[in-house]
């Protein structure tokens, strides 16, 4: 493979994951700052955002569920537990 080719690989890579962080920062906003969201709701939010991460990185279920599911797990837990 050609430095070139490597290049534009890792910068694409990069770019998927600022988005990935953007959207995940997006929904977490989202759902803590929402208060008429629901429960289920804010779970349909958190299930739409790991099909697009898993669009964006196929095959990464379990990265996704190791990283990013007890983030949102931990919100949801302390926002709905208080209501």
């Amino acid at each position: 493979m050609h430095d070139e080719e490597m290049a534009a690989r890792i910068a694409h890579e990069n770019k998927m994951i600022r988005r990935l962080r953007f959207l995940v920062d997006l929904i977490f906003a989202t759902i803590a700052q929402d208060d008429s969201m629901t429960l289920d709701d804010a779970w349909e939010h958190v299930r739409g955002l790991k099909a697009a991460a898993l669009a964006m990185f196929p095959g990464k279920d379990e990265t996704f569920d190791l990283i990013y599911l007890p983030r949102f797990s931990r919100l949801l837990a302390e926002k709905y537990r208080a209501s």
